[in-house]
């Protein structure tokens, strides 16, 4: 009877040495995969500027294409703020050339015909000073005559200069500076239109990506606030997954590295590469590192896959995570 209960205890103290043997092989063993789950960052579709939501163009979960129009707020003050831009460009344009160019042919031909006259003038004057010269040489008229055709001659012929410059001054446009004023005023109605077409541009939203509308977050007729998302996107090439590795086998990942990803329902496993090796760990221990502290260490690490094989993960799923040359999971 003693000799039956010696061999029990014998047999279930192997069995105990056993089974530790084994939990500290499993512990010294990196494992053949890692437990992790799917991630991804959503676009977030929004307008600079507020207004009444006019018109919605998706729905949530339509598979949207890259440029294609997602939602429109009302644009009428945008309109017509650009109307009137336009109206003030034309009319600094208009202003610009007047100054460009001289004056009308009417005012020309008003000046042609006033040096017509003072040239008419300047011939009488000279026949005049001619006539009195000779007879004062005859001493029929006294010197204050011709001193006086003299003095009507040099007026009429400085009428004529005058009209003369004036000709000239009215086929030349206005001066510099107020023509280099004027096209400034051209450049600054130019830089008023492009920010109304700006501000216009702003109230209909494309869609800067190829992606699967997650949710929509206004409705037809409410107010959307400057900056509020209107949708949000989940574009494959954003979905990645995410797992925890300890630090005992951290050291064997690298940036680059081939991965297997595994998900329930999954046909096969999807390849992917690490694309994120965190610095800090997850979970640190209050107390000085020791062997047995070090092993509650795990370290986030992220990997990305092809676009289209993106398209089977979920985010929220649950995957196992296996290095490359690692043993597939067992069907």
């Amino acid at each position: 009877m003693t000799t039956l209960r010696v061999d029990r205890r014998l047999r279930l103290l192997s069995c105990l040495v056993a089974a530790l043997t084994s939990v500290a092989g499993c512990h010294s063993t990196p494992p053949d995969f890692y437990s992790g789950y799917v991630e991804a960052d959503y676009v977030r579709l929004a307008s600079p500027l507020g207004g009444t939501l006019a018109h919605l163009f998706v729905q949530r979960g339509q598979q949207v294409a890259a440029g294609a129009p997602a939602f429109a707020l009302e644009q009428e003050s945008e309109q017509a703020a650009r109307r009137q831009a336009q109206a003030q460009l034309q009319r600094a344009h208009s202003a610009l050339a007047n100054l460009q160019k001289g004056r009308r042919p009417d005012e020309l031909a008003v000046i042609d015909a006033q040096l017509a006259q003072g040239e008419a003038a300047l011939k009488l004057s000279q026949a005049e000073l001619a006539r009195q010269t000779r007879l004062q040489a005859s001493n029929f008229v006294a010197p204050a005559r011709v001193d006086e055709a003299r003095a009507a001659l040099a007026k009429d012929g400085a009428r004529v200069r005058e009209l003369q410059a004036q000709k000239r001054v009215a086929k030349l446009g206005a001066r510099s500076d107020e023509i280099g004023a004027a096209a400034d005023e051209v450049k600054a109605a130019e830089a008023e239109l492009a920010q109304a077409d700006w501000r216009l541009a702003q109230k209909a939203v494309k869609l800067p990506l190829a992606a699967q509308v997650d949710d929509v977050l206004y409705r037809e007729g409410e107010m959307v606030q400057a900056g509020a998302p209107v949708l949000t996107l989940l574009a494959p090439e954003h979905v990645r997954a995410r797992f925890f590795v300890p630090q005992a086998q951290l050291g064997a990942l690298a940036i680059g590295q081939d991965v297997t990803l595994s998900c329930d329902g999954c046909k096969a496993p999807i390849a992917a590469k690490i694309s994120f090796i965190a610095r800090d760990a997850e979970y640190t221990s209050p107390l000085i590192y020791s062997k047995e502290n070090r092993a509650t260490l795990v370290f986030m690490v992220e990997a990305r896959s092809a676009t289209e094989a993106a398209r089977q993960l979920h985010p929220g799923q649950p995957l196992e995570v296996r290095l490359a040359g690692a043993p597939a999971p067992r069907p």
